[in-house]
């Protein structure tokens, strides 16, 4: 059974860094590109990153672009978002998802909260 558990989110202040990690199990993780996904409270989801297999090409949405940088450890079947200079609207439960920008499975864990306040 497929399992995606995502962990590392919490309370900073704006223009910290949080290193959100997604341990994958229950299918070859190997084989699949990997995105992060967010919901700030009272909006949708929204597309945040994505990696493809190998870890070789990545792509971000421009609000977070040169801010976050996502990575994965095929070895330890892990995902991460390294998150730098956060900003209040990166507020959002933070969700890892297999798929692509264009493709991705709904959320299926309970994502990590990550909460950027004074």
């Amino acid at each position: 059974q497929m399992q995606l558990v995502e962990s590392g989110g919490g309370l900073v202040q704006p223009g910290g860094s949080l290193r959100l990690s997604c341990a994958a199990s229950g299918f070859t993780f190997s084989s699949y590109y990997m995105t992060w996904v967010r919901q700030a409270p009272g909006k949708g989801l929204e597309w945040v990153s994505s990696i493809d297999s190998d870890g070789s090409n990545t792509v971000y949405e421009n609000s977070v672009k040169g801010r976050f940088t996502i990575s994965r450890d095929n070895a330890k079947t892990t995902l991460y978002l390294q998150m730098n200079s956060l900003k209040y609207e990166d507020t959002a439960v933070y969700y890892c998802v297999k798929g692509s920008r264009s493709w991705y499975d709904p959320p299926g864990g309970q994502g990590t909260q990550v909460t950027v306040s004074s």
